[in-house]
């Protein structure tokens, strides 16, 4: 039943679920959205940062892409070094097109972006709504809410569509299992800022025997220290004196993903369907990958064909991500020299090269059919 007379929940208010719901509503549709949450991610915790050529081009038939380049940094700098020793460099720009290869954005900005976006449509989020239980017994999926106020509501939607993280309901309440693996090293993040600009253009990663530090800008005087070393803050070269921590985690990196992203008119995206590494930031582009092929297909009527669509993008991805890791991660100091002598000899060979940058720009899953010269 293609059009707008469908039914249709989101379980998740996310980039991933403000996406489907922002690209279902321009369609015609009136999607319902809720949240467990009482907003959008804080504005201190950056989150995730790259947003990619591609997710970029699926942002911009709804806009969001203007304000996202208003607002972004558009990265012109890939670095890596060992020892204190440049081993390369790639230049993003060697990626043609509309938009550039990524640019850093924290995911807190990036969902207020969408949620004003999807104002516009008077669809607002129902924020500290909780889903207890889903029932997929055939035909419309059974759900049960919790309202802010203690209450229960019992719904029985068209579409559901779950796009509410990691550890999903949606998915749990489908019966979708979520098998894959989890890496044995933790990793620390500390966002700081500083008291003078800093360059917001490059990324690079210091490579150490073992370990790593990745630094990736968050704003004009704001960067993001990455690495699996707990006592990497006493080895970051800062830009500037000065500098303090104003947002730290650290968490182990799991590499999953459901062996289908449906369950009749049950539906998965984003992290509800697939995490893995945040190497060559795919995470959040990949959700909003997601989304925006859902929202078309369901408005074409052809839904159910978008866990055969989909799944191949994501095991792409995922493959992409845990080779990237696994160089970062390497802990023989006879492997990870050969490692530093190689790199340098492999990214001048420009197929090389060339691959790893469309991977980071999006370009290596298909293009959106309904954009007309999309990559």
């Amino acid at each position: 039943m293609p059009g707008g007379h469908r039914d249709i929940l989101i379980a998740g208010a996310g980039a991933t679920g403000l996406t489907a719901a922002l690209e279902l509503v321009r369609r015609g549709h009136r999607p319902r959205i809720i949240d467990s949450d009482e907003g959008p991610v804080p504005m201190v915790e950056s989150r995730a940062l790259g947003i990619n050529a591609r997710t970029l081009t699926l942002l911009s038939p709804s806009r969001v892409s203007d304000v996202v380049l208003q607002d972004a940094y558009r990265i012109d700098r890939f670095r890596a070094r060992s020892g204190g020793k440049l081993l390369f460099e790639l230049d993003p720009g060697r990626v043609t097109g509309q938009f550039p290869a990524i640019q850093m954005l924290a995911q807190g900005q990036t969902e207020r972006l969408l949620l004003s976006k999807l104002s516009d449509y008077e669809v607002v989020p129902e924020w500290q709504t909780v889903l207890e239980r889903v029932e997929n017994a055939g035909g419309k999926p059974h759900v049960v809410l919790r309202r802010p106020d203690g209450s229960a509501e019992e719904l029985t939607p068209d579409i559901l569509i779950g796009a509410d993280g990691a550890h999903s309901a949606v998915r749990k309440g489908a019966g979708l299992g979520f098998p894959g693996q989890a890496l044995e090293e933790s990793f620390y993040i500390a966002d700081f800022r500083y008291p003078a600009p800093i360059d917001p253009h490059y990324v690079e990663i210091d490579l150490f025997n073992p370990g790593m530090i990745g630094r990736l800008p968050v704003s004009s005087d704001t960067v993001r220290y990455l690495s699996t070393l707990s006592d990497f803050e006493k080895r970051i070269r800062h830009p500037v004196a000065g500098g303090q921590a104003v947002w730290v985690s650290n968490f182990r990196i799991h590499f999953r993903h459901v062996e289908r992203m449906s369950s009749g008119n049950i539906f998965l995206a984003g992290d509800a369907a697939h995490i893995h590494s945040p190497a060559g930031a795919r995470g959040m582009n990949l959700g909003i990958e997601d989304a925006c092929w859902l929202a078309y297909l369901i408005s074409e009527g052809r839904e159910q064909e978008y866990s055969g669509l989909r799944l191949p993008a994501v095991e792409t991805v995922l493959k992409q991500t845990y080779g990237l890791t696994s160089l970062v991660t390497m802990r023989n100091p006879v492997v990870t020299g050969l490692r530093n002598a190689l790199m340098p000899i492999a990214v001048r060979i420009p197929f090389v090269a060339d691959r790893l940058l469309r991977g980071i720009a999006g370009y290596d899953t298909p293009p959106p059919p309904w954009i007309d010269g999309a990559k």
